[in-house]
């Protein structure tokens, strides 16, 4: 099952940093307070990364360093274009720094992937669809963000079934599939690689509950860096929680 997901391409600023704009609609000639908001989520996964802070038009928007593999919770930001840089927590260098585009009434993520020993850190932004699921069911959806890991499927088993499927294959680094809806459950996940099938990862006693709204993302090294304990693994936001 082919994803058809939504990765924005960004305009590089500095060497080891992009960004462009989403969505143009014209909104940029009107006063900002005419202009409505945008919801913003941000994402440190990178493994090797320190911790930083969120400059939205060079005001700082998070209160303490955001450090890997955490996250912000959902930010509101002026639509139109802004200015975005993440910082190096306490400091004025930059490791992304440029324009995005945010379109009124939109939600946003955006993930600070790749390594920095590597220089390729890169952000991938998506639009979020925070569209309700019906009911008896969530949403979910997973993003490839382990900078060394091949193109991975992610295999799901209800803890009440021995039944494996397929939720999502062929996923690359810096991919994100859309959301899909599943029925309410505990599941255990499998990470496999595409290519033989290999087990890469197992991720247990996953809870959807019915309403809610989860991105599960692999994080960390499939073979650490010297020095780097950030091993491969998982992480799970809770994009809207459960009513």
């Amino acid at each position: 099952m082919k994803k058809n997901w939504m990765k924005l391409m960004l305009l590089a600023i500095l060497p080891a940093a992009m960004l462009v704009s989403c969505d143009e609609d014209g909104d940029d000639d009107l006063p900002p307070s005419s202009m409505g908001e945008a919801k913003v989520m941000v994402v440190h996964a990178s493994p090797d990364a320190p911790g930083v802070d969120l400059l939205v038009d060079d005001k700082k928007v998070n209160t303490s360093a955001l450090n890997y593999p955490s996250n912000t919770g959902y930010l509101a930001v002026e639509a139109g274009e802004r200015n975005i840089k993440v910082n190096a927590a306490g400091t004025q260098t930059s490791v992304i720094n440029g324009m995005l585009t945010f379109t009124k009434d939109m939600n946003y993520s955006i993930f600070a992937t790749g390594s920095l020993a590597d220089d390729d850190i890169e952000p991938l932004v998506v639009e979020d669809d925070l569209a309700a699921p019906a009911n008896g069911t969530a949403k979910v959806r997973f993003i490839h963000l382990s900078p060394d890991a091949p193109m991975v499927d992610i295999a799901a088993t209800a803890a009440t079934s021995t039944d494996e499927a397929i939720l999502f294959d062929d996923v690359m680094f810096r991919e994100a599939t859309e959301f899909k809806e599943v029925p309410t459950g505990v599941y255990n996940l499998r990470v496999l690689v595409s290519d033989g099938g290999a087990e890469a990862l197992k991720v247990a006693n996953v809870s959807l509950v019915s309403g809610g709204i989860y991105t599960i993302y692999a994080k960390g090294f499939a073979t650490p860096r010297e020095g780097n304990a950030n091993t491969l693994g998982a992480e799970i936001i809770t994009n809207v929680s459960p009513k």
